[in-house]
């Protein structure tokens, strides 16, 4: 006797929505079939699942056993489908790592580096996120650790303190402003900037430092690229507004200059967040116990 999986999840929705025909479109078969399924599995276990009447259906009291117990089938089949989820289609355990651009430029690849050396039997999907972003696709499950900055922890993810960085002004070589050791934003609004922003838009760059600076910055190009950025800074097109690491190489070869911004906005928190830390597979909370170890290890070195 076998009792297939689809026939138990038609009985649980009859039972629930006493009616074949709900039960039926809630499970995506027609009527006719759904009526047929359960007909097959009460005659398998040869006992009567379901009372049929002009209301529709409800549990015998053979049906109301099966029903608690094809509910703690149904919900072991289904944790054991979100288990399988955790691995690549060689079998080997899979982690979904979501992070910012400047994380997985600079941050992310030497980590992940040294870990995979450690896991070799673990594959690390990394998906690019607006920081803003990565707290919902760790909410919604469609990543397993995130990385993110931002003025305080987001709502609805569990996060820890990571990574700091800070954002500079890069200015070529000869600039009026070279000499300086750091600058307020302040000092540099009558240049012209080359964009793309903190926060990722003009808009949301100016909700961030608007109280920092007396006007709007006089924005000529617009480039997401940090080398395309450092180019035209180069090329005197205007002054860039960039986070250290992805401006630092860049600067020798291109002639320029990375002045550290003394505005509070340019010191960067990072975070890094999951949905629960208590109920993390053990792969994913292998590498989110590695990230935080090596992060502080790092903060340690550094005092």
């Amino acid at each position: 006797m076998t009792m297939d999986i689809p026939a138990l999840e038609l009985l649980v929705a009859a039972i629930e929505e006493k009616s074949l025909s709900r039960a039926a479109e809630r499970t995506n078969v027609v009527t006719s079939a759904a009526s047929k399924r359960i007909i097959e599995l009460e005659r398998q276990l040869g006992v009567a699942l379901l009372r049929r009447h002009g209301r529709g259906v409800e549990a015998t009291p053979a049906g109301a056993m099966l029903y608690q117990r094809a509910k703690s089938i149904l919900r072991g089949v289904r944790l054991a489908e979100e288990a399988m989820a955790e691995f690549a289609p060689t079998g080997i355990a899979k982690i979904r790592l979501a992070a910012n651009r400047s994380t997985m430029l600079h941050f992310i690849p030497t980590v992940i580096s040294r870990y995979l050396s450690r896991t070799p039997d673990t594959r690390i999907d990394l998906k690019e996120a607006l920081s803003f972003d990565v707290p919902r696709l760790i909410a919604e499950g469609e990543a397993d650790i995130g990385i993110y900055h931002n003025t305080r922890p987001a709502p609805g993810v569990t996060s820890y303190p990571y990574l700091m960085d800070r954002i500079v002004l890069v200015v070529p070589r000869g600039h009026p402003l070279e000499a300086r050791s750091a600058v307020f934003l302040e000092e540099a609004i009558d240049y012209d900037f080359i964009g793309y922003f903190p926060r990722h838009s003009f808009e949301a760059f100016m909700e961030l430092a608007e109280q920092s600076i007396s006007r709007p910055l006089n924005v000529r190009v617009q480039v997401t690229n940090f080398e395309a950025r450092c180019t035209m800074v180069s090329e005197g097109l205007g002054l860039a507004i960039m986070p250290e690491q992805g401006a630092r190489p860049h600067a020798c070869s291109m002639r320029l200059t990375c002045l550290p911004l003394k505005d509070d906005w340019a010191t960067r928190q990072y975070y890094l967040c999951v949905r629960d830390a208590t109920t993390l597979s053990p792969v994913v909370a292998d590498l989110f116990s590695y990230l935080l170890k090596v992060n502080t290890e790092n903060r340690s070195q550094d005092l």
